[in-house]
């Protein structure tokens, strides 16, 4: 027990060592001042009640963050009091990327966002992410640069090798407009330090349903059906839910609602490929599962059923935000 306790002491202190190496104290309280400011338009961005409010804000929280990146080693700061504002790094801390959204009106929302690039001497390396979505004629099948992006919100980062490369899925959303939201997979991959995002990283062995795939895979639905589009770690695998048209129009997108079924995405060399079907195990007929009551007959409670239903510790499956329409009201981004 003594040798695991110092064990874990020294890994404390390599650990203190290491950060202490990457950030000084005077950098980390300086970033530190300006976050106390960014928190207050990140919080104004969202909670704005006109427009402008917001517009404001924005531009306000923009100008700071791009300071407070600018002092040496910000890389390493993890503004962890910007709730509203999503920030994913990958295991290979290679960069980190920052997006957020902004509503311009009910009918549009605009993304907004950068990538940091991890450098050797803790100096800024800064991509801005400028949203192209509005004038982008087929966004499923555009690969842009940073300059060029199809704008999303992203909740979960996703890196996987292949032929010696680094490839980082993106999982974001879109909360598009008044009819429709949209949740998104995107492949973000570096080229001579260029970020490109899309490409042809899908693979869909039924060629009836390959048109929903292109250089990325859009999920278009009714505002707030929330279907869900998520990482399980455990099988590996992006799952989402199935779609319909509850009014029988396909065409039309906002019509769009789960019917329980779920698909996926399983990466094999190089490529997302398409599992027509996930979960295939259907309950049958008499066979459902119901309460065990821990009271019998005469009221009286069964200890022995006690027993067999102390609570356990299980980790809980990665869950995408819950997207509704944006409204004056705080809002946290979930990973």
């Amino acid at each position: 027990m003594l040798k695991i306790l110092s064990s874990f002491l020294l890994f404390i202190f390599f650990f203190n060592v290491s950060f202490a190496q990457r950030i000084s104290p005077d950098e980390f309280r300086s970033i530190r001042k300006k976050e106390d400011s960014l928190k207050v338009y990140a919080l104004q961005i969202i909670q704005g009640n006109t427009d402008a409010d917001r517009f404001i804000a924005d531009s306000q929280f923009t100008k700071i963050l791009v300071r407070a990146l600018r002092i040496n080693n910000s890389f390493y700061y993890p503004f962890d009091s910007l709730i509203t504002i999503s920030k994913l790094v990958p295991n290979d801390s290679t960069f980190k990327i920052f997006t957020w959204q902004l509503l311009v009106n009910e009918n549009i929302t605009r993304q907004h966002g950068a990538i940091q690039m991890r450098t050797n001497d803790g100096s800024l390396k800064l991509l801005p992410l400028i949203d192209k979505s509005d004038v982008v004629i087929n966004m499923a099948d555009t690969v842009a640069n940073n300059f060029g992006w199809i704008g999303a919100v992203y909740y979960k980062l996703i890196e996987k090798q292949a032929f010696g490369k680094n490839y980082y899925t993106l999982l974001g959303y879109d909360e598009n407009n008044m009819r429709s939201t949209k949740k998104i997979v995107d492949v973000l991959t570096f080229n001579n330090g260029e970020p490109i995002f899309g490409g042809s990283y899908f693979s869909v062995p039924d060629n009836s349903i390959s048109k929903s795939f292109g250089a990325r895979f859009i999920l278009e639905y009714k505002k707030d059906a929330g279907p869900r589009l998520t990482y399980d770690k455990d099988m590996d695998m992006i799952v989402y839910e199935h779609l319909i048209s509850e009014t029988n129009e396909p065409k039309k997108k906002y019509t769009y609602i789960p019917d329980g079924d779920y698909e996926g995405l399983q990466w094999k060399n190089g490529k997302w490929v398409h599992i027509e079907k996930v979960y295939t195990f259907k309950v049958k007929e008499g066979e459902e599962p119901v309460p065990a009551p821990i009271r019998n007959s005469n009221g009286d409670i069964d200890e022995t059923k006690l027993k067999d239903n102390n609570p356990t510790t299980t980790e809980d499956a990665p869950i995408e935000p819950d997207v509704k329409k944006t409204t004056p009201a705080k809002k946290k981004i979930k990973k």
